[in-house]
């Protein structure tokens, strides 16, 4: 669960003015290896979170010091997740399975969702201790009795682990339409693990009427030192427990293989469906999104 609805500026170096010191990081989970840098907690950083460690926090400063305006990146996606939400709330699903939730913040997918429909329900994923902890933190004061909300510990390329978990199948019903939220996280997962087959397998559980919400970074058709400077943090995040992976604009589209997309098909994410001014060049936004309907 991750939040944060922070518009489309892309001006100067997206910081938010908020310190970090050793003394307000969190306490590590069990488990938790905290001197090396994990995605979750990176991006928590980028979004100006506290639950992040000293080496998550040097390590999202030199992908800072490459791409200056990272941090506004994460936030156009995070406005892209608050658009999508609402517009599938507003077509009456009320079901949301939402994977790689990340570390909650504010505006997550079952706040937004329960404002159009507050009998909504949503089962978070994720496999990093921090997120799956602070989740659990979280719904123990909004929704102590799970009875709309709950979070799953499990990976997106253990489809079975997901889907045949007794806490998704207490809250959301497979035989009516389910939207499915893989946002910023496909990016993380390389083609050894066959990602188009693991979407395959999710959207072979879906009824029809279900949808699939993507995102993922790319550096296709963006000015070549953009590319240079994506090229740069992909070799950064190899020495993260989570690589990166950005990709074409034909490549992202053949996820949704199976899925009719929706207007407007894929995207630079500030394009769709905006609720607000695009900027002059949403190429900037590096992040590639979609909705697709299984017909």
């Amino acid at each position: 669960m991750t939040g944060n609805d922070p518009g489309h500026d892309f001006s100067g170096d997206g910081s938010t003015g908020e310190g970090f010191t050793e003394d307000a990081a969190p306490p590590a989970p069990d488990g938790v290896d905290i001197n090396k840098p994990a995605a979750a907690r990176i991006y928590d950083y980028y979004l100006g979170g506290a639950h992040n460690f000293k080496a998550d926090r040097e390590f999202a400063e030199q992908v800072i010091s490459v791409i200056p305006f990272v941090r506004n990146i994460a936030r156009v996606n995070r406005s892209f997740l608050r658009r999508t939400v609402t517009w599938l709330a507003k077509q009456g699903v009320d079901q949301f399975l939402d994977i790689g939730s990340g570390i909650p913040t504010v505006g997550n997918v079952h706040e937004i969702a329960q404002r159009i429909n507050p009998d909504a329900r949503t089962v978070y994923v994720d496999y990093e201790h921090v997120a799956v902890a602070h989740s659990r933190m979280i719904l123990d004061e909004q929704d102590p009795h799970r009875e709309r909300t709950d979070i799953v510990q499990a990976d997106l390329r253990d489809p079975a682990a997901v889907l045949d978990s007794p806490i998704t199948a207490r809250l959301l019903d497979f035989d009516r339409p389910i939207a499915v939220m893989i946002v910023a996280v496909i990016q993380f997962i390389g083609d050894a693990d066959r990602p188009g087959e693991l979407l395959a397998q999710y959207r072979d559980r879906l009824t029809s009427g279900s949808y699939l919400t993507l995102s993922n970074l790319s550096s296709d058709e963006v000015p070549p030192e953009w590319k240079a400077a994506g090229d740069k943090v992909v070799e950064l995040y190899k020495h993260t427990t989570n690589p990166l992976f950005l990709r074409t604009r034909e490549e992202f589209t053949a996820f949704f293989t199976g899925f009719e997309l929706v207007e407007p098909g894929v995207v630079w994410e500030p394009q769709w469906r905006p609720d607000e001014p695009v900027p002059a060049d949403p190429s900037r936004s590096m992040c590639l999104g979609g909705v697709g309907r299984k017909p």
